[in-house]
């Protein structure tokens, strides 16, 4: 699906309940219409998945989700041979039933989820997701995709795609990506969003959610956001706190269920002991003003 504009991307994110900011709409955009992979980084729990499953519903495509981490290799990511099967094939060939030289057909391969959007015949979205944990050489064997679209498998050749993919990947940035995959890519940093904003993501995401409690969830994450923190909360972590307070029948803040719920918000027991019960008491009072 074709868009003539940024705006007009942005309503169909919006309509796949997505607010994007105007350069994340804008590097989406772009992708789309130069057709190039986006290298979408950031904090975890700020939205690079969600865009791109957003983005894979606003051009009516279908995702196909490779998730990283240490360890990924081709057999996992791209293709494997079905072993069992061909077992059985060389049984069958030595019986003289069948020619054993068809053995690496293309009927033997198990597709993983880079060949099979290599191979979709409809347009599918594929999202590398938490490209950072997976290790160099996959990072390397990757190049190949993303400059030329194709798969080079030995015993078949090379496969070049059916229709061009659109590409998403996301990093957390755990560690640096090389130059070579940046170089392939556009590149978009994704921030933690501007209150206001973030007031409308809740509200977008939180059906039914009490307008009061969506603008005082929004500003007790962004004062926690201030403080040292070993993982402040991303905007993933507000929308499930506020489900939760929602879920208890809560349509303000109060200290009581903050602390109740705050395990929600905050991922780490050192997080926990950071707030005391001074400094909770505090934030409360400051986002309920």
């Amino acid at each position: 699906m074709a868009f003539a504009s940024i705006d007009e991307l942005e309503d169909a994110l919006g309509r796949a309940s997505y607010l994007p900011d105007r350069g994340l709409a804008t590097a989406l955009y772009l992708g789309l219409s130069l057709e190039k992979p986006v290298l979408l980084e950031g904090e975890a729990g700020v939205g690079k998945t969600e865009a791109a499953k957003a983005l894979a519903q606003a051009v009516d495509a279908p995702l196909i989700r490779l998730q990283c981490y240490e360890g990924l290799d081709i057999a996992h990511a791209v293709y494997e041979w079905n072993y069992a099967r061909q077992l059985l094939h060389i049984r069958a060939a030595q019986a003289g039933t069948v020619d054993e030289a068809e053995l690496f057909g293309p009927e033997f391969l198990i597709r993983r989820p880079v060949l099979e959007a290599v191979e979709s015949e409809r347009r599918a979205l594929l999202l590398i997701d938490e490209i950072d944990r997976a290790d160099e050489e996959f990072e390397a064997f990757l190049l190949e995709v993303l400059s030329d679209f194709q798969v080079t498998i030995p015993e078949l050749g090379t496969i070049e795609a059916r229709t061009r993919p659109y590409v998403i990947l996301t990093s957390n940035r755990t560690r640096e990506l090389h130059d070579a995959l940046k170089r392939r890519c556009l590149y978009h940093w994704i921030g933690h969003p501007s209150l206001q904003r973030e007031i409308e993501i809740v509200e977008l995401r939180v059906p039914g959610v009490a307008e009061r409690l969506a603008e005082q969830a929004a500003r007790f994450a962004a004062e926690l956001r201030s403080l040292d923190l070993q993982k402040p909360p991303g905007i993933a972590e507000t929308i499930d706190w506020v489900r939760a307070l929602t879920a208890l029948g809560q349509a303000e803040l109060d200290v009581e269920h903050v602390q109740a719920t705050l395990g929600s918000l905050l991922k780490y027991h050192e997080d926990h002991l950071a707030l005391r019960d001074d400094t909770l008491a505090s934030l409360v009072a400051s986002a309920r003003d």
